[in-house]
């Protein structure tokens, strides 16, 4: 077993500033804008201050932060960088809303996370080479794919038939696609892939896969996914078909295993970037990282209301075991 802030005001979905903080010309000055409501980005703003008070910034003393929030309107975004970019030093933001506040309009640098490709999505020639005066973390690490396949392999040998359902809109999916595939050809596995870029796509897609059931289902972890998580689990738990994916959140929630990034720990990385940039490191100069520490986590009460027997050898490598 592993084991306040500026809050933005959302009037009208467009998130403006309720005070003007007095900052000092020692203070570092850091806009943070998520596409995301609060909640939904809670945890990264709490690893994120986490990050940065190792850094040595730390509020009110020698860090000022301005949250701001779009609710899910990621049109509101490129207001929400016009309202704080003259203010700030530098603007952090994740997920969804990270394309968007790096093409946008801005005089300060961006540190991002980001779980798509930043190739594929146009603010990156490589990860060697950020562009947009922007740089930060990337969550997408296709060849972990391989690995999830080899476990679930191990769990469940006899396996042949597995449906895969992702989302085409999310950049890098092809990547994923591909590498699962090579990989499953090896393993005599044979995918069913299923496209789900919106609720009505994973409605028709679970139509289907009910239709004509598989062994297993492969979740490829990103935004859409996540969120839609619940639905995707109880459909396969009412259908005894186990789901594998990427983010430990998915096992958490009914998934039989995940392996992938540790979220809490990418998060706080963009306190690194952010540190650099504030001492005068330019974006361009700072290579886009990829997920280092990764969490095999295994839901052995998913596997009972299975039937399956997770090998000794496969829970001794996992960094959590559900109960």
């Amino acid at each position: 077993m592993r084991r306040r802030d500026f809050v933005a005001a959302i009037g009208g979905g467009v998130a403006t500033a309720l005070t003007r903080p007095a900052w000092s010309a020692a203070t570092a000055r850091i806009g943070f804008i998520s596409g995301d409501d609060e909640k939904a980005a809670a945890t990264f703003v709490s690893a994120m201050r986490d990050g940065l008070a190792a850094e040595g910034y730390g509020e009110p003393d020698t860090l000022m932060l301005e949250l701001l929030y779009a609710n899910d309107q990621l049109d509101r975004i490129p207001a929400l960088v016009a309202n704080v970019a003259g203010r700030t030093d530098l603007i952090v933001t994740h997920a969804a809303a990270t394309p968007v506040v790096v093409k946008a309009q801005r005089p300060v640098p961006v540190v991002y996370e980001f779980s798509a490709d930043p190739v594929a999505t146009g603010i990156a020639a490589d990860l060697a080479h950020p562009l947009f005066n922007a740089t930060g973390i990337t969550l997408l690490k296709a060849e972990l794919n391989e690995k999830r396949l080899e476990f679930l392999h191990e769990i469940a040998p006899q396996l042949h038939r597995v449906a895969v359902v992702a989302n085409p809109l999310h950049p890098g999916e092809e990547t994923e696609r591909a590498v699962l595939s090579a990989k499953a050809q090896r393993l005599g596995i044979h995918l069913d892939f299923f496209a789900t870029p919106d609720g009505a796509a994973l409605d028709r897609a679970m139509a289907a896969i009910a239709a004509d059931p598989p062994e297993a289902i492969v979740a490829v972890s990103e935004g859409f996914i996540v969120s839609h998580r619940a639905a995707i689990l109880d459909f396969a738990v009412t259908r005894r078909i186990p789901v594998i994916s990427g983010w430990a959140v998915m096992a958490q929630s009914g998934a039989l295993l995940t392996y992938g990034p540790r979220l809490v720990e990418s998060y706080r990385r963009t306190a690194y970037f952010a540190a650099r940039i504030l001492k005068g490191a330019k974006p361009a100069d700072l290579p886009i990282e990829q997920p280092t520490v990764l969490d095999l986590v295994i839901n052995l009460r998913s596997a009972r209301a299975l039937g399956l027997t997770i090998p000794n050898v496969l829970l001794a490598r996992a960094d959590e075991v559900i109960e």
